[in-house]
């Protein structure tokens, strides 16, 4: 029990309990998964979400570096579907788990990005401004 009586957890939003913090964020675009995937692994879509790099196969066990310092190796990728790979930023101590999804909607495609084993709350909160401006962008970019 708490102080206050209650059995409560005393978990911090988006903390989890072996994950350390998580953040998703979402957005549905009037878009079929083909052209999200084709965005999304195109070099101006990719460059959004990890940063300036080689050009990619986007392949299980493949590594990336961009210019801008993030790293990382794809451990999913189910074309059409989904991606998931290591996901760290140069100044990180150890890498997070990045999830992107493309799942059905109604109107189209929702682009879902899926952020885990964050090491602290102001990182989630800083990751979840990034994957907004992330997905916002997309949106502009392919004029949704």
């Amino acid at each position: 029990m708490n102080s206050n009586g209650s059995t409560e957890s005393s978990k911090i939003v988006g903390q989890t309990s072996s994950a350390g913090f998580q953040i998703g964020v979402r957005r549905t675009l009037p878009i079929s998964a083909d052209q999200a995937w084709a965005f999304l692994t195109s070099p101006e879509g990719a460059k959004l979400w990890l940063g300036s790099t080689p050009p990619l196969e986007f392949a299980i066990r493949e590594s990336f570096a961009a210019s801008e310092g993030i790293t990382g190796q794809f451990k999913v990728v189910k074309p059409q579907q989904q991606l998931q790979l290591r996901w760290q930023k140069p100044e990180w101590e150890r890498p997070s788990t990045l999830q992107i999804r493309l799942l059905p909607a109604k109107s189209g495609t929702t682009i879902s990005f899926h952020q885990e084993q964050l090491d602290h709350p102001g990182t989630r909160e800083e990751m979840k401004l990034h994957w907004e401006a992330v997905l916002d962008t997309i949106k502009e970019q392919l004029n949704c």
